[in-house]
């Protein structure tokens, strides 16, 4: 499958790392592909085997998108992109948006949502928003089961982001189909909670497991 990455922050990164180490064949997309402070950063990227573009070239031809973008410039930077090069694409969208004195910058309407009402004609599929960048590539690292979540409207989509979990480690009963994009907001809210439990046990390295009631 053919991936291209938006974004190259930690989540970025590791997704393009992940991904390129299987059968995948994975681009990144960054504003500044040629910047000598860019190469340096992204040399473990490159050493992978994953090229550098930017932005419109890491979607075009690209089956699945993924916006690994800060979720206070995702908006802008896919409305650059253009919607015909977004239309009918699946969009993996694993951005929060926080503002500078860390509140959410998304409150009555998900970042999730924001996408999908901006781009009608783009498949967009929220998830790995609830984990750390590392724990989304090694869910083999945590002592037990961890739950991953999807949101999204269109079924083929979201089964074909599924595959794309399961080949970073993700086991199939450790997704769970939240339902349509509206549910994409508990995903980026959950981020709050994310950060005191991080606070509290001093990681972020740790996943959650929705846990159902026992039968009988």
């Amino acid at each position: 499958m053919k991936i291209g990455i938006l974004g190259t922050g930690h989540v970025g990164r590791a997704l393009a790392i992940g991904w390129a180490g299987g059968s995948h064949d994975v681009v990144l997309g960054s504003r500044r592909p040629e910047d000598a402070a860019s190469r340096a950063e992204l040399a473990t990227v490159r050493e992978a085997g994953v090229p550098v573009l930017d932005p419109y070239s890491a979607v075009a031809g690209a089956d699945v998108v993924v916006n690994a973008t800060p979720g206070t410039v995702s908006v802008p930077l896919l409305t650059e992109i253009g919607a015909p090069a977004l239309a009918g694409k699946a969009l993996l969208d694993v951005a929060v948006g926080f503002r500078e004195d860390g509140t959410l910058s998304h409150l009555e309407e998900s970042l999730g949502e924001e996408i999908q009402r901006t781009f009608p004609d783009t498949k967009v599929v929220k998830t790995l928003c609830t984990i750390d960048a590392q724990l989304m590539v090694a869910p083999e690292s945590l002592r037990g089961p961890s739950t991953v979540f999807l949101s999204g409207d269109d079924a083929d989509a979201k089964r074909r982001v599924g595959g794309l979990l399961n080949d970073l480690g993700w086991p199939p009963d450790s997704l769970l189909d939240l339902g349509g994009i509206p549910t994409a907001r508990g995903q980026e809210h959950y981020s709050l909670l994310f950060m005191g439990i991080a606070d509290a046990i001093g990681s972020y390295g740790f996943g959650i497991q929705v846990v159902p009631p026992s039968r009988g």
